[in-house]
C-alpha cells in the first residue's frame, strides 16, 4: 500500500472525525489505486470496531484492553510486544497468536491473559489482532530450492523464523541458488498464502563478496533513491538567489551585518558537503556575549503533508553508512534552501542566548532570520583555529574568525561547567558514537577535550544550550511540539552495574536508595580515574541507561539533567527537528501577542520575557489541533527510525572495521577484557578499537568455571582467572566478516586466583552462580554482534506449562 495502517490510525486524535478526502490529503494518497487502498483499510478498520462510520466520516473508537507496540522476536522464537511505555510491562505473543506478524513490525496487540506480576516473572499474554506498520519491505537473504522446486529466500536474520517464496520472472534463480540476494516484499503472508518476493539485488555468492553499505541497505530496509514525485517537488523549489529582495525577507531579523562562522557537514556519494548549521558570536555594551546559532529554515520550504514531507516523515533521519550516505532530501534542496551558502543569502531560524561571563543564561530570543555566512570550516579547520595553529592565510576575515572562536572556545567551556553543575555527565570510549549525530544518544555522549576532537566538543555544548531554550520556550508558551526525553533508569535497572564495579574495584552507591539522579552517574565517572576501569564503567553504564526518544509531551532528559529538552540543529537530517522548526513557524506566524485586538500592550513572543505573561490561547484552534496531532503521530515513527538507523550506522561501521581485520589475521594484540561470559570473554584490541571474542574452548590449559557474580571465568585446576578489567595479550586467529566476530585467542595475561577468597557467601558458592565454561553452548549471534541491542528474550516461566 502506498501507506500504513499506522500512519492512518495516526491521522486521528482525540473525538474529531474525519472525511476520506482528508484522510487523502494527509496520506498523500494517489487518484485510482491509492484511495481505493483507502477505502478498503477504513472498511476492514470500520469491521474490526476500530473506526466507526457515521455520516461519511469516520472516528476512531477506544479499544480497552489493546495497545500498540512493537513486536520482538528472539531466535528462539520467542516473542514480546514492547509497549511505547518504559513502564509497561512486556506482552508474550504465542506463535499461534502472531497473526502472521514479523519481528519488528508495529501491531495492536489484545491481552487474552493476565501476567503473574514481575515478581513471579509471568508476563501476560496478547494475541496480535493487526499489523500496524511492516518493518521489514526488503529482506536480505539466501537463495535456496527446495525438494518441490520452488525457491525461497531463507532470511540471514535468524529473528525472522520464515521463508519467503520468489518470484520467478526476470532472474535465473538457478544460477543464484545460496548467493547472497536483497529479496522485495511483493505480498506479505494473507491467510493460508506464504509470503511474496522478488530478487532485486544479487550481493554475491557469500557475505564476504558483498560491500559493507549494499549489506546495511538490504538489512535494514534503507531507500537508497528518491520517488519521482519527491525528486520533481525538491527540483520545483524556487531557485536560490545571492542576494534576496526585501519582500522575501519581510518579517524576519536581519543578522546578515554579524560574522558568521558555518560549519560543513560531509557527506557521501554525490551529494556535496551540507553546511547546515552557523555560528554568531558578539559581546554587548554590558560585557555580556550573545551567542547566535543559525539553521537552514527548511520548514519554510517544506509544506506540511507535502511530497517532502511525506517522504522525510517516512526516512526519519539521514543515514550515514560511511561510505553511503542516505540524504533525508533529494539534493536539490540542499543545494537551493537545505545549506548556508557562503557569501549568500539565506532563510534560516535563529536562536540567540545572552551569558555573562560565568557561563549563566540571562535572556534569550527566537527569531525566523536571514543570515550570510562569512566563512565555512570544516571540523579540522575549527580544530585548526581551536588548537592554536595558524589559520589558513587565504581565509578571509581570519583573524576576526580566530577572535570569534577563541572566545567561543571560553563560553563552551563555562557553558560545559554549567552542564556539570547541575548533575550532566560525560560518557565516552563506547561503540556508535562516531556514526550517529545526535548529542544525547545514549545518554550525553560528549566527551571531555582530548578524547573527542575540540570542535566537536565545543559545537556539542552550544547546541545543546540553543536546543534547551527552544525547548523551554516552546513549553512555556504551550506550542505542541516534539521533546527528546530520556527516563531515569530505576535502582533496580543499576544494580548489576553497581555490583559488576565492585569487581573493578569501585564502590558506587546512590545518594538516594529509592531512585538514581544524573549527579549518582556523574559521581560514579569521577571515582573511576584509570583509563581501562574508566572505559568498562562507561560501557556498564550505556547499558544501563534507557535510550533517549522523541514524545509529544515534555519530560526530562536524565543524560543533560534537563527538566525538558528539544533538537532544532539538523532540521535537513532529522525530520523531529523539521517538526520542531514547524512549530516555531507556526507560532510566530499565527501566535497572538496580545489577549484581544484591542488591547495596547502586547508580548513579544520571541522573547523569553514572554514567559508567565500570557493568559490566553496563542493559536487559532484548529492550528493547535493539527500541530497536536502531526507531533502526536510522528514521535513513535521517529524514535524508531532513529533508532533503526543508529542500529545501520554502527553495522556499517563494524563491517568495514571486520573486512580490515581479514589482514590482521596472525597478529598479537594486547588491551583490557571488557566483557566475560559463560562461552567465553570479550577482549578490546586498544591499538585498533575493535572487540574480539576469546571462547571458552580454545582455552586448552584447564577446564574453566563461569562465575557470573565476579563476572570471571576461573580454571578449576590453575586457578587462574580472566576477569572483566584483566588485561591479556590475544592473537587474531579468524574473522567472521558478516557477524562481525573476530576470534581470538589468548597468548598470554590472566592472573593467578585464590577463588575461596572470591566467595563472600554460601549463596555465591552455590551451583546456581556456577556454568562449566569449556565446551559451553555456543553464544547467540546478538551476542557476539549486536551489542547495542537487547539481551535475547526468553520464554515466560509457563511457555511449558500444560494448558
Amino acid at each position: 500500500m502506498e501507506f500504513s495502517i499506522a500512519s492512518l490510525l495516526a491521522s486521528f486524535t482525540s473525538e474529531k472525525s474525519l472525511t476520506p478526502k482528508v484522510l487523502e490529503q494527509k496520506l498523500g494518497t494517489r487518484e485510482g489505486r491509492g484511495n481505493r487502498q483507502l477505502q478498503i483499510a477504513l472498511d476492514a478498520l470500520e469491521k474490526l470496531g476500530i473506526l466507526n462510520k457515521e455520516r461519511g466520516r469516520y472516528r476512531r473508537l477506544e479499544q480497552e484492553g489493546m495497545f500498540e507496540a512493537k513486536l520482538r522476536c528472539s531466535s528462539k522464537g520467542f516473542c514480546f510486544a514492547i509497549q511505547d511505555d518504559d513502564d509497561a510491562e512486556d506482552v508474550y505473543v504465542r506463535e499461534c497468536h502472531l497473526n502472521h506478524a514479523w519481528n519488528g513490525d508495529r501491531v495492536l496487540v489484545k491481552v487474552i491473559k493476565e501476567g503473574g506480576g514481575r515478581s513471579r516473572r509471568r508476563s501476560p499474554e496478547g494475541h496480535v489482532e493487526l499489523v500496524l506498520d511492516r518493518a521489514n519491505s526488503s529482506l536480505l537473504a539466501r537463495v535456496e530450492k527446495g525438494e518441490d522446486g520452488i525457491f525461497r529466500a531463507a532470511p540471514l536474520d535468524d529473528r525472522l523464523l520464515f521463508r519467503v517464496e520468489l518470484d520467478t520472472s526476470g532472474v535465473d534463480l538457478d544460477a543464484i541458488v545460496n548467493y547472497l540476494v536483497s529479496v522485495e516484499i511483493v505480498r506479505y503472508p494473507i491467510g493460508q498464502l506464504p509470503p511474496l518476493g522478488r530478487v532485486i539485488k544479487v550481493l554475491g555468492a557469500d557475505a564476504d563478496a558483498a560491500a559493507p553499505a549494499d549489506i546495511v541497505v538490504c538489512k535494514y530496509g534503507l531507500h537508497e533513491s528518491f520517488p519521482e514525485e519527491v525528486v520533481a517537488a525538491a527540483a520545483a523549489l524556487p531557485a536560490p538567489a545571492d542576494s534576496l529582495k526585501a519582500s522575501a525577507i519581510q518579517g524576519r531579523l536581519d543578522l546578515r551585518s554579524l560574522l558568521t562562522v558555518a560549519t560543513v557537514t560531509a557527506t557521501a556519494g554525490e551529494l556535496p558537503p551540507v553546511i547546515d548549521r552557523a555560528i554568531t558570536l558578539e559581546t554587548n555594551p554590558a560585557g555580556h556575549m550573545r551567542l547566535g546559532l543559525h539553521v537552514p529554515d527548511v520548514a519554510h520550504y517544506v509544506e506540511p503533508d507535502s511530497p517532502l514531507d511525506r517522504e522525510a516523515r517516512r526516512r526519519g533521519v539521514a543515514a550515514d553508512l560511511g561510505a553511503q550516505w542516505l540524504p533525508l532530501f533529494p539534493a536539490d534542496l540542499y543545494a537551493r534552501h537545505g545549506s548556508l551558502g557562503l557569501g549568500c543569502d539565506r532563510l534560516a531560524t535563529s536562536v540567540l542566548l545572552t551569558f555573562n561571563e560565568q557561563g549563566e543564561l540571562l535572556e534569550f530570543e527566537i527569531h525566523p532570520s536571514v543570515v550570510r555566512a562569512d566563512a565555512t570550516l570544516t571540523e579540522a579547520q575549527l580544530d585548526a583555529f581551536l588548537d592554536g595553529n595558524q589559520a589558513d592565510p587565504e581565509l578571509p576575515q581570519a583573524p576576526a574568525i580566530g577572535d570569534l572562536l577563541t572566545q567561543l572556545k571560553t563560553l563552551a567551556a563555562a557553558l560545559r561547567g554549567q552542564r556539570l553543575s547541575r548533575g550532566g555527565f560525560d560518557l565516552s570510549g563506547y561503540r556508535g558514537l562516531t556514526s550517529f549525530d545526535r548529542e544525547d544518544v545514549p545518554g550525553a555522549p560528549i566527551a571531555p577535550i582530548g578524547i573527542a576532537p575540540t570542535a566537536r566538543v565545543l559545537l556539542a555544548e552550544v547546541t545543546i544550550a540553543a536546543n534547551a531554550v527552544v525547548a523551554s520556550h516552546l513549553q512555556a508558551l504551550q506550542v505542541p511540539t516534539l521533546y527528546r526525553v530520556q527516563a531515569a533508569p530505576s535502582p533496580g535497572d543499576v544494580q548489576e552495574t553497581l555490583r559488576l564495579a565492585g569487581n573493578l574495584g569501585l564502590e558506587l552507591t546512590l545518594e538516594q536508595a529509592d531512585q538514581v539522579t544524573p549527579r549518582d552517574v556523574q559521581q560514579w565517572l569521577q571515582q573511576a580515574t584509570d583509563g581501562d576501569t574508566r572505559k568498562i564503567l562507561n560501557r556498564l553504564l550505556v547499558e544501563a541507561l534507557k535510550p533517549a526518544a522523541y514524545s509529544h509531551e515534555p519530560r526530562s532528559h536524565f543524560g543533560l539533567a534537563l527538566p525538558v529538552y528539544t533538537t532544532l540543529n539538523a532540521p535537513t537530517r532529522h525530520y523531529g527537528d523539521l517538526l520542531v522548526q514547524r512549530s516555531l513557524n507556526t507560532l510566530f506566524a499565527k501566535g497572538r501577542d496580545r489577549r484581544t485586538a484591542r488591547s495596547k500592550e502586547g508580548v513579544n513572543l520571541h522573547h523569553s520575557s514572554c514567559h508567565g505573561a500570557i493568559g490566553w490561547n496563542l493559536l487559532p484552534t484548529e492550528d493547535q489541533q493539527e500541530l497536536e496531532a502531526s507531533i502526536t503521530s510522528a514521535a513513535w515513527l521517529l524514535s524508531d527510525r532513529e533508532r533503526l538507523i543508529q542500529e545501520a550506522a554502527a553495522d556499517s561501521h563494524g563491517l568495514r572495521k571486520t573486512a580490515a581485520m581479514r589482514a590482521r589475521i596472525g597478529e598479537t594484540f594486547s588491551g583490557p577484557i571488557v566483557g566475560v561470559q559463560s562461552y567465553g570473554f570479550f577482549v578490546e584490541l586498544e591499538a585498533l578499537g575493535i572487540e574480539g571474542l576469546v571462547h571458552v574452548s580454545s582455552l586448552k590449559d584447564d577446564w574453566y568455571e563461569y562465575r557470573s557474580r565476579q563476572q570471571m571465568l576461573i580454571g578449576r585446576k590453575s586457578r587462574r582467572q580472566y576477569a572483566l578489567g584483566g588485561r591479556v595479550e590475544v592473537e587474531v586467529r579468524g574473522v567472521d566478516y558478516y557477524r562481525q566476530q573476530i576470534d581470538l585467542v589468548a597468548v598470554s595475561g590472566g592472573a593467578e586466583s585464590n577463588f575461596d577468597a572470591l566467595v563472600d557467601d554460601e549463596d555465591e558458592a552455590d551451583d546456581s552462580d556456577l556454568t562449566f565454561g569449556y565446551g559451553a553452548e555456543e553464544p547467540e549471534e546478538s551476542d557476539l554482534v549486536d551489542l547495542h541491542e537487547p539481551d535475547d528474550l526468553e520464554a515466560p516461566l509457563d511457555e511449558f506449562d500444560d494448558d
